[in-house]
């Protein structure tokens, strides 16, 4: 039997042998070098194979090695789980070995762990996270992660959202969430201590503060917060990094543009979120011919970031729920929507959110709970009014 795999005939022997739970068909193989077109040698596995594709580099002193693009966990919450799991499968078919998820992300860990059932666990990455402050909630967190993922462990947990010093201190006291991750680790439950965050000056201090082996902290070309000072520190540190909403969170919507961007940093890995096969294959594609940013690139990243100017939504939704029920994301994007679509379908897509944003109270909830301290009832009438502009010229 032969088949192709890229540019390389690969020849196989299959024994007349029954397959079988602990024989699986690819474990029957034997694959032999074929002198004409390709060498990979005896016995290798679809996750050797699948090597040659996409590039692995080395996550700080973890020394894992780890696709140079992960999968982000939060879109898969919105498709159904057999969806995500062919989506979770398909992407690590191209090479993707990194996935990123949290306890918080609805059944995003439950989908994630039928996707990758039956594969080798030491050929994933798998990192998640947990909310808790106290080490008895963060323990539920982890098991309840375990069982969903359906592992043993975890390769990289994080404290989720360590955004203020209150929440520092939380973590750090006796009894908190930190003193369970430590104890996880030294039970092989967790390999390696991360955490992520918003906000710059505590992701600094945490960088520094030695207890740490991974961030995961927002970065992209207008969010680009990270780039002076805590990318640098991490990979000084050798502390690994996971840019978070390379894509501002569905904002950015040229792929290219934002992966040029953000492959000039070879210490990060970026873990875009995705709801269809082809979003992470266009990814990967753009990973793996690893094209330089140019001038013209440059020039279109200023302009842009002119665009969105320094009060943007990023998308986190930290500020809900709001109590009116106003979608705020979506009315802080509106401008942004209105770029990428006609106006009848922007006007269908966002019409009920702007009419519901109308209802607001200015009451102060969504503003104390920003990581960004956004000023999200002005932002609402101003998104508004030019949402009434627009429709009145329609």
């Amino acid at each position: 039997m032969c088949l192709h795999y890229g540019q390389t005939l690969i020849i196989l022997y299959l024994p007349k042998v029954p397959e079988t739970e602990d024989r699986p068909l690819w474990r029957r193989m034997r694959f032999f070098k074929c002198r004409a077109l390709g060498e990979y040698g005896m016995r290798r596995s679809p996750s050797e194979l699948r090597e040659k594709s996409m590039q692995k580099i080395r996550f700080g002193k973890t020394e894992l090695m780890v696709s140079k693009v992960a999968l982000g966990g939060i879109p898969i919450m919105r498709i159904s789980k057999t969806d995500a799991a062919e989506l979770v499968r398909g992407t690590i078919g191209m090479g993707i070995n990194f996935i990123d998820t949290a306890h918080v992300y609805s059944d995003s860990e439950e989908k994630i762990g039928e996707g990758i059932k039956g594969m080798r666990r030491d050929d994933l990455v798998i990192a998640s996270k947990s909310p808790a402050d106290d080490k008895k909630t963060f323990n539920e967190h982890l098991d309840l992660s375990l069982k969903r993922l359906g592992v043993d462990y975890i390769d990289i947990y994080q404290l989720h959202n360590i955004g203020s010093e209150q929440r520092r201190d939380a973590v750090f006291a006796p009894g908190g969430a930190y003193e369970g991750l430590t104890e996880a680790v030294k039970a092989g439950k967790v390999r390696f201590p991360a955490f992520s965050s918003h906000s710059l000056p505590i992701s600094l201090e945490l960088v520094k503060c030695g207890r740490f082996d991974a961030v995961q902290f927002p970065f992209n070309y207008i969010d680009n917060a990270a780039e002076a000072e805590l990318i640098p520190l991490a990979k000084k540190l050798d502390i690994g990094f996971i840019a978070m909403k390379p894509l501002g969170g569905g904002l950015l919507d040229n792929a290219g543009l934002s992966f040029r961007y953000l492959l000039q940093f070879n210490s990060i890995i970026p873990d875009p979120g995705v709801e269809k096969i082809g979003e992470i294959r266009e990814i990967a594609d753009i990973v793996t011919k690893n094209p330089a940013l140019t001038e013209n690139d440059k020039r279109e990243i200023e302009k842009l970031r002119a665009e969105f100017g320094p009060s943007w939504c990023h998308r986190c939704d930290y500020c809900q729920p709001c109590p009116q029920g106003i979608a705020i994301s979506s009315v802080l994007g509106a401008r942004s929507m209105m770029r990428r679509f006609s106006p009848e379908r922007f006007r269908s897509m966002i019409g009920p959110a702007m009419e519901k944003a109308k209802t607001c109270r200015t009451c102060g909830v969504c503003v104390s709970r920003c990581p960004y301290h956004l000023e999200i009832p002005r932002l609402l009438k101003e998104n508004l009014s030019n949402w009434d502009g627009q429709t009145k010229a329609g």
